[in-house]
C-alpha cells in the first residue's frame, strides 16, 4: 500500500509554577471500509438486514511520499523567516539560534528521505482498521521457535522510528550475543494521530482507548499471549493496558514509570524544597522533576490545554516544528544537549521529517490533551490498580531516574528493577543493543 499525503517556562517562579501545573496534567501525556450488509433475497421484506461487519483485515503497507511533498518541504525551508538570536550564552531561552539553523539548512540541502523511506519499505508494514481508525503497524517473526511477541509503544517526539534498529536483536538474539531462547517476536504500532496511523476524529483516543486497541492488534495477529514495553506515551498507555488486564497479557516493562507518590508530586507542583527524610536517590528524583516542571514543560502546558493552536506552527512551518521537536531530543538524550552524539543527524531528521510528511503535529499534540494526567505519578496512572507483573528499567538521562523505593511502591507487583549505565528518554533509539539486552533479561521469568 502506498502512502500519499492527504491526510519555555518563564523564569519567575510564579508563572513557571502556573504553567507546569497545567502541563502537570499531561507533561509526559488508517483507511480500509466495513463491507455493506448483505441482503437476504429469499427473507420476507420485513426482515432487518443483517449488520454490518466490521473490517478486520491486515493489509500490507509501503510508504512512498509524493515527490511534490518533498520538493515543497525543500521551498519552505528555504523560504524560512528566522527570528534574532536569543540574548543569553546558553539554552535557558531556548533551542539556540545557530544551532536550529544548521540543523534546517541541513535538512533542505543534504537529507535524503527516500533513505528513511527504503528503511521503512524493507520492513514487514501493515495496516488494520480498528475502532474506527487505520493502525499503522510494523511486524517482524523470529526465525526462532517459540518467540515471545512484545508490542513496543513509541511516545512523543517520538515514533516507529525509535525501534527500528532494536528488531534485529529482539528477533535473531543469536546474532547480536544472545541465545535463541531469548527471541521476540515484534510489533510496533504508530499511536493514533501519529506517524502512518489513522488521526482520530473523535474524543476518547487517550491512554487507556489506545490500549484496547493494542489488545486488539495482538490478538487479531493471532496472539494469544504477549507483553507490552513503553517509555513516554508508550509507559503510559502500558500502564493502562496493565490495569485492563486482558487476557494473554503477561508482563510489562517501563523505562518513563510513574512512581512519584501523591503528596510529593504536590510538592514539586508547588515548587517546595524536598522533604528531609527523602533519601539520595529520592531527593535526586524529587529535584530532576522540580527543574523539569519548573524549567522545561511550557511544550506540555501547551499541548495539554491548547494542541490546536500550537498545530498550526507544527503544521505550517518546518522550522517551528524542527527547533520544537529537537529541544527535546537534545535535552532528553544522554548526550550532555548534543543528541548527534547518539543519534545521527539524519536519524533525527527521520523523524522530524515523518511528523511533517504526515502532518501530525496537531492531531499528536491531541494525545496530551487527551490523557489529561500527570505521567509520573503513581496516584494520577493509579499504579496499584496493576496485578500484571511490571519489570522496570532506569537509563540515567531520563528526564528523573525513578527510586527503587517509589518504583516498588507504586507497582505491587514489580518483579524486576534495573539500572543501566548509559542511555536517556529514547532508551530504544538511542542504546538499541543495551535496550534489548534489557528486554531478554526482564522477561526471561515470564516466558
Amino acid at each position: 500500500m502506498s502512502f500519499g499525503i492527504a491526510r519555555s517556562i518563564s523564569p519567575f517562579p510564579s508563572a513557571a509554577r502556573a504553567i507546569a501545573a497545567a502541563s502537570a496534567l499531561a507533561a509526559l501525556a488508517l483507511s480500509g471500509h466495513s463491507p455493506a450488509a448483505h441482503a437476504a433475497d429469499a427473507a420476507p421484506k420485513a426482515q432487518a438486514a443483517a449488520p454490518a461487519k466490521a473490517d478486520e483485515s491486515i493489509r500490507p503497507f509501503r510508504v512512498h511520499v509524493p515527490q511534490a511533498q518533498l520538493d515543497d518541504l525543500r521551498k519552505r525551508i528555504a523560504a524560512t523567516r528566522w527570528p534574532d538570536k536569543e540574548t543569553v550564552a546558553d539554552d535557558s531561552q531556548g533551542i539556540q539560534l545557530a544551532r536550529v539553523q544548521a540543523l534546517v539548512k541541513y535538512w533542505g540541502t543534504q537529507y535524503d528521505w527516500r533513505k528513511a523511506e527504503a528503511q521503512l519499505n524493507a520492513l514487514p508494514q501493515f495496516v488494520t482498521k480498528i475502532d474506527g481508525v487505520d493502525i499503522q503497524f510494523i511486524h517482524v517473526r523470529s526465525r526462532h521457535p517459540n518467540a515471545l511477541p512484545i508490542i513496543l509503544t513509541h511516545g512523543w517526539p517520538g515514533s516507529i522510528f525509535e525501534f527500528i534498529k532494536t528488531i534485529g536483536p529482539l528477533t535473531d538474539p543469536t546474532a547480536y550475543g544472545g541465545r535463541a531462547e531469548d527471541a521476540f517476536d515484534v510489533v510496533i504500532p504508530s499511536i493514533p494521530g501519529y506517524g502512518f496511523s489513522g488521526r482520530p476524529k473523535d474524543l476518547g483516543w487517550g491512554p487507556d482507548r489506545t490500549a484496547r486497541a493494542w489488545d486488539v492488534l495482538m490478538k487479531r495477529l493471532g496472539y494469544t499471549q504477549y507483553v507490552s514495553q513503553g517509555g513516554d506515551h508508550g509507559s503510559v498507555i502500558s500502564d493502562a493496558l496493565a490495569r485492563q488486564a486482558p487476557p494473554g497479557l503477561k508482563a510489562i516493562h517501563l523505562n518513563m514509570p510513574a512512581t512519584v507518590p501523591g503528596p510529593l508530586m504536590k510538592s514539586i507542583l508547588a515548587g517546595d524544597a524536598p522533604p528531609a527524610e527523602l533519601t539520595d536517590p529520592e531527593r535526586k528524583a524529587y529535584q530532576s522533576l522540580s527543574t523539569f516542571f519548573g524549567r522545561n514543560a511550557a511544550y506540555g502546558a501547551m499541548m495539554v490545554t491548547r494542541p490546536q493552536t500550537i498545530g498550526y506552527s507544527l503544521a505550517d512551518s518546518p522550522a517551528g516544528l524542527a527547533s520544537f521537536t529537537y529541544e527535546k531530543i537534545a535535552a532528553w538524550s544522554d548526550s550532555n544537549g548534543e543528541p548527534e552524539r547518539v543519534l545521527s543527524r539524519d536519524a533525527i531528521l527521520n523523524d522530524i521529517t515523518l511528523y511533517w510528511l504526515t502532518n501530525t503535529g496537531a492531531s499528536s499534540s491531541r494525545f496530551y490533551w487527551e490523557n489529561n494526567n500527570n505521567n509520573f505519578s503513581a496516584d494520577a496512572q493509579k499504579t496499584r490498580d496493576i496485578k500484571v507483573p511490571v519489570a522496570i528499567t532506569v537509563f540515567p538521562h531520563e528526564i528523573y531516574q525513578a527510586p527503587e523505593s517509589w518504583s516498588k511502591q507504586a507497582y505491587p507487583s514489580l518483579y524486576s528493577y534495573r539500572t543501566v549505565a548509559k542511555g536517556g528518554h529514547f532508551a530504544a533509539w538511542e542504546q538499541p543493543q543495551l535496550f534489548a539486552e534489557e528486554m531478554r533479561a526482564a522477561f526471561k521469568s515470564v516466558r
